[in-house]
């Protein structure tokens, strides 16, 4: 008899930046994410979420350079995909809150609508539907 296989249930993208409350009070104001928990004091990591999606920070020293597409290149990568339920009022509630969007809304030959945002650490993100 073969053994069930473990069933996977989320992910959480991590990221490396130099100011974990700087960037968690961004995701916050901007992006609509709930502080779940700051590590440490002070904070060395920090824990964000919005609905089922959560996104994790961790401190770097000054000086260590920060992984990252400062300058997004379409076709090229992001560091995070999220897939949302309304691209369209995505857009709209990030256009509004002055997110840096990069590119979007657009309509991909696979059949999502995306838009790219950078974000306070020059981290690029997609969301599309």
């Amino acid at each position: 008899m073969m053994a069930e296989r473990a069933k996977f249930v989320n992910v959480a993208a991590q990221f490396l930046v130099h100011d974990i409350v700087a960037t968690a009070e961004y995701y916050q104001a901007k992006l609509g994410f709930t502080l779940r928990d700051y590590f440490l004091d002070p904070p060395v990591f920090a824990m964000l979420h919005r609905d089922t999606v959560e996104l994790h920070f961790g401190k770097v020293e000054p000086g260590v350079d920060v992984p990252s597409k400062a300058l997004f290149r379409p076709g090229l990568g992001v560091e995070a995909y999220i897939w949302v339920s309304d691209i369209q009022a995505l857009y709209e509630e990030y256009r509004a809150a002055g997110v840096d969007i990069v590119e979007g809304p657009v309509k991909r030959v696979y059949g999502s609508t995306e838009i790219v945002i950078r974000d306070c650490n020059g981290f690029t993100i997609a969301f599309g539907d």
